[in-house]
């Protein structure tokens, strides 16, 4: 086989590899797989939430903070939608990824809807692809009962007993700036 199709072999194997540990991420959270969950990540790993709500650097860090997050959690369900992948052109063990995601939770008592992006880097580590950084980043976090109203603001995240600005997409450029490209 050619060089060119062995890569693009191993990008479509990625990929797949890249997709599933996505998916793997899920099914840990909502089912608290801990091994599953820890197994996840490369041993430097970063994990944080764009607001610092949460923050892990290496594995043990990581698993921390994930227990201080599943005690106040009941339930939880994951779903992520549309991932984008792409993969670095000078190291064929490195790709970058954003996951479009929705979850509930139960938490302290109450129930919450939420819809986030994981902004990612992987890193295949002996064969085996891993996530290497995942920054957390909200567009609301928000009571259920407060949904409808808080698509319509600007404070959409309300898990921590206040109101704050959502995490995107008002700190996108081309969010506030999309009617200049139809000028053209």
């Amino acid at each position: 086989m050619s060089d060119d199709i062995l890569k693009r072999l191993d990008r479509l194997e990625s990929r797949n590899a890249i997709i599933e540990i996505i998916a793997k991420y899920c099914k840990a959270c909502d089912d608290r797989d801990i091994p599953l969950l820890k197994s996840l990540f490369a041993e430097d790993a970063e994990v944080r939430s764009q607001d610092g709500m949460m923050a892990g650097v290496g594995r043990d860090e990581i698993m921390q903070m994930y227990r201080k997050r599943f005690e106040v959690l009941d339930i939880t369900v994951h779903w992520t939608h549309d991932t984008i992948i792409a993969f670095d052109d000078s190291d064929p063990d490195r790709a970058t990824g954003e996951v479009f995601c929705h979850a509930e939770t139960h938490r302290n008592g109450a129930t919450y809807v939420g819809s986030l992006r994981y902004d990612d880097e992987y890193r295949r580590v002996d064969g085996v692809w891993h996530i290497a950084r995942r920054v957390l980043k909200f567009l609301y976090y928000v009571p259920v009962e407060e949904y409808s109203e808080a698509l319509g603001s600007k404070l959409r995240m309300r898990a921590y007993g206040d109101q704050r600005p959502s995490d995107y997409p008002e700190s996108f450029d081309c969010y506030n700036n999309w009617e200049q490209h139809f000028s053209n």
